[in-house]
């Protein structure tokens, strides 16, 4: 690729992967080993369009790698030959996360590291799924993948595990679900009333000495005989690291918060208070974090305020309030349930912007011209007074007949919203629409029905201006850093580019269904995603492409590292809009509110540290999320056993297909033994071929099947082919 100037823009136009940008740099210090340069010296050198940013990362990640040496004054130089980082025949110490096996074994995955290192049963020294654990690593003679003993558990995942309770006359054991599998013995005489057959919460607490060391522990809570929804989805919750309940100072820290706002309070911010003002949310939401304000200015400009609750306003650094928000990271949204970061005081009351209310909040201000252009941007602590609460049905419902309340904002808010989606996806943003699997329960949390809603324009309106305000304010705080020739530490929201062989994988696969994408470029990529989302409306066996799509990418995180966001095709992105619910946003209001008039940079070192943490609490509560809707769409299909229903093959398996069913997205599994013949299984997993008639059935093929069994515990519905139906 050659270089060349864009006039227009006065830089290069090269602009490099992650990966790409890791091997050039690597090149440009090997050309010349004693060189000793910063981001900015190397993106002259390269001739390249990446930010400083990417380039300071990709040094980073070298440096973990053990190629660059990281020096002072951000600048970096390539690490002499005599201490190199290559595990070789040397037992080298590293740091990683242990994901635990059935077996007992495990497989510590360590950043940088691009194969994850086996640890046997014998060597986990206490360590446990999830752990943050220290290990000696080497790679055995004759052999090309790395072995390792952990020397230390570092950081445990979780203190608390759901399993169920064996008593007997001596002693009691608590046997722990799946991944971990533990057998935890606890007092026998302190069972606090537990029943064999219980599920109950256990704390280890000690481990027994020996060679095969065995966990002890107490009993925290009886939560009774398995099979109830309030249990199952506790269960859910406890298993991912998520306590049920607040700590007591916790809660008394925030039953102190006074409810009444002083005048002074208002009087040091920008009152908005006359300004009509509305959320929209979800029908059942009780923490309306985010409001939309919409007014015209004597100049016929319009402005729109994006005000967002102010948690900073009651929630203070190092008090108990913050440092259980912190330890949560997010509230958990489960099918029945919300497990909340913040205690109700704060998240349903003083901090949710409800109608007829002074709040306090946080606020982006935008004023567009008479060309929907934006010309000037404001942010600040803000007063506001919500006029109308909508729920998505009812804006929708103004937006579709142009009556009712705020029917005209409604109308030309979504037709900005429409322009700032339209921009985005011109710059290369991906479509990462999929249809939302939802539950309508009885009044005991038992599923009456499951269905699919689509996203309409109401959903996509108020998603479009949170996606402005959280860009603008990323935007705003990395440009104040380069105007001072330093950076400040911020919270973005990164995205890398997806994995290249992954992404044409998924080509042949698509191929194979009739699909052609073109993945030259991730700007082709992008274009060829949107192509699928669009196709999957029009054929909803194509649907399946869009998972599939999404494994090829890499996962958005927190980092104080900022790379971009690949998925919004955004140089610049944080998380601003929802701080009730999410411990980034709280941290960007700090940041963001400690620059707004000065220059303040806090320890870059600490908070990435903050931003590793919450990025994991996020994946763990996106699983908790994803059980609790397996598990009700499960416990749905138990009251349809003999029911044939119309599918299609979702995936190819050893032991049988997966079907999906149309309209509800339960999946379950026929198996091969049912099938009336053997099959043999396409090398891609795209098709199976029967053995005797030759008959081929491929991925997004529709069939019909009947429920055979299904499986709470296990979350798993067994299904029959009834051919000829198809």
């Amino acid at each position: 690729m050659t270089k060349k100037k864009d006039p227009g823009r006065g830089s290069y136009t090269r602009k490099l992967t992650s990966k790409q940008l890791q091997t050039d740099v690597l090149l440009l210090f090997k050309k010349d080993p004693k060189k000793r340069l910063n981001p900015k010296q190397i993106v002259k050198k390269l001739g390249i369009d990446n930010h400083k940013d990417s380039i300071q990362h990709a040094c980073q990640e070298l440096v973990k790698l053990g190629y660059l040496v990281e020096l002072e004054e951000y600048k970096f130089k390539l690490r002499s030959p005599g201490s190199s980082s290559s595990l070789g025949q040397n037992r080298k110490v590293l740091v990683g996360v242990m994901d635990m096996t059935r077996s007992g074994a495990g497989y510590v995955s360590v950043e940088g590291q691009e194969n994850d290192i086996f640890v046997a049963a014998k060597n986990m020294n206490t360590a446990l799924h999830g752990d943050k654990v220290q290990i000696k690593a080497w790679v055995p003679r004759g052999r090309n993948k790395p072995e390792g003993e952990v020397v230390e558990v570092l950081e445990r995942a979780r203190e608390h595990f759901v399993g169920t309770l064996w008593i007997y006359p001596r002693y009691a054991v608590v046997v722990t679900d799946p991944p971990s599998s533990l057998e935890i013995l606890v007092d026998p005489t302190k069972t606090m009333g537990g029943k064999d057959e219980d599920r109950v919460v256990v704390k280890i607490e000690n481990w027994t000495t020996g060679q095969q060391r065995q966990p002890i522990g107490v009993l925290t809570y009886v939560l009774g005989k398995a099979g109830s929804h309030d249990i199952e989805m506790k269960g859910i919750l406890i298993n991912n690291g998520f306590n049920l309940e607040f700590p007591p100072e916790v809660l008394e820290e925030s039953e102190s918060l006074g409810v009444a706002i002083p005048e002074v309070e208002i009087a040091i911010r920008r009152d908005m208070r006359e300004t009509p003002t509305f959320t929209i949310d979800p029908e059942n939401a009780r923490d309306f974090d985010d409001a939309l304000s919409f007014a015209y200015l004597p100049n016929g400009n319009l402005e729109v305020g994006v005000h967002i609750a102010d948690v900073t306003h009651y929630v203070h650094e190092n008090t108990a309030l913050d440092k259980e928000a912190l330890a949560r990271s997010t509230s958990v949204y489960l099918v029945d349930r919300v497990c909340p970061m913040l205690p109700e005081k704060l998240s349903n009351e003083l901090c949710s912007l409800r109608p007829h209310e002074d709040k306090l909040t946080f606020s982006a201000v935008f004023t567009f011209d008479n060309e929907d252009k934006i010309v000037d941007r404001w942010f600040g602590k803000t007063a506001i007074h919500s006029n109308r609460r909508f729920s998505y049905e009812e804006a929708q419902e103004g937006l579709d007949t142009g009556e009712g309340d705020f029917a005209k904002e409604l109308k030309i808010l979504n037709n900005l919203a429409h322009k700032l989606r339209k921009e985005r996806f011109k710059r290369g943003a991906i479509n990462f629409e999929s249809e939302e699997v939802r539950f309508r329960l009885d009044e005991n949390g038992a599923p009456l029905e499951v269905y699919t809603k689509e996203r309409k324009d109401a959903h996509m309106l108020i998603e479009d201006f949170m996606l402005l305000a959280n860009k603008e304010v990323a935007t705003f705080v990395s440009n104040k850093g380069t105007q001072d020739a330093a950076e400040i530490p911020f919270v973005y929201r990164i995205h890398d580019e997806p994995n290249t062989d992954k992404v044409e994988e998924l080509a042949r696969f698509a191929r194979q269904m009739g699909v052609e994408m073109n993945v030259t470029t991730p700007k082709d990529i992008a274009r060829s995603f949107n192509k699928l989302a669009q196709l999957a409306e029009e054929n909803e066996a194509l649907s399946i492409l869009g998972p599939i799509a999404i494994r090829t990418m890499a996962k958005a995180e927190y980092s104080s590292d900022n790379i971009g966001h690949y998925g919004l095709a955004f140089d610049f992105y944080s998380h601003f809009t929802s701080p009730i619910r999410r411990y980034s946003d709280v941290l960007a209001h700090r940041i963001l509110f400690d620059n707004l008039k000065a220059i303040h940079r806090v320890n870059k070192e600490k908070l990435e540290e903050m931003c590793k943490h919450v990025s994991k609490q996020e994946r763990r509560a996106a699983d908790a999320e994803r059980e609790s809707i397996k598990y009700k769409q499960v416990e749905f299909m138990s009251k349809h056993l003999g029911e044939v229903f119309p599918g299609f093959i979702s995936g190819i398996g050893d032991r049988g297909i997966f079907i999906e069913l149309r309209g509800n997205r339960c999946e379950g599994m026929v198996s091969y033994e049912t099938m009336n013949e053997p099959f043999e299984i396409d090398p891609g997993r795209l098709r199976i071929r029967g053995a005797h008639s030759k008959k081929e059935y491929t991925m997004g093929q529709e069939i019909f099947v009947r429920i055979a069994s299904t499986n709470l515990q296990r979350r798993q519905i067994e299904m029959v082919w009834v051919e000829g139906e198809a």
